[in-house]
């Protein structure tokens, strides 16, 4: 059985007892968080919502909130002396699926 979920602004597709990685959370390490946006649970069926399944969750475990590796932008213009370095690290919650209900 699988299910497709949005969290963030992006869709994940999961089975029980995946590990991912979403963007931040807010959530303590060690606690539960329930995701009601599901579009599509799949298995032996398929039943797609328009655009959510009615009364469908995907229930995760936080297993840790950290910070990706860094991304070193630079901007650059030629024959003007012009240079930029920036540097950004993400934010993420790395979440374990528990259970898949609907």
């Amino acid at each position: 059985m699988y299910a497709i979920f949005v969290t963030g602004g992006k869709q994940y597709k999961v089975a029980e007892g995946d590990v991912i990685f979403v963007e931040k959370l807010g959530v303590a390490e060690g606690e539960k968080v329930t995701f009601d946006q599901v579009l599509c649970i799949g298995g032996e069926t398929l039943n797609v919502g328009t655009p959510y399944v009615a009364g469908a969750t995907v229930v995760a475990n936080v297993v840790k909130n950290g910070k990706s590796k860094k991304i070193d932008v630079i901007k650059y213009k030629s024959k003007k002396n012009e240079k930029k370095k920036i540097g950004h690290r993400q934010d993420y919650t790395k979440i374990q699926i528990e259970k898949i209900e609907g």
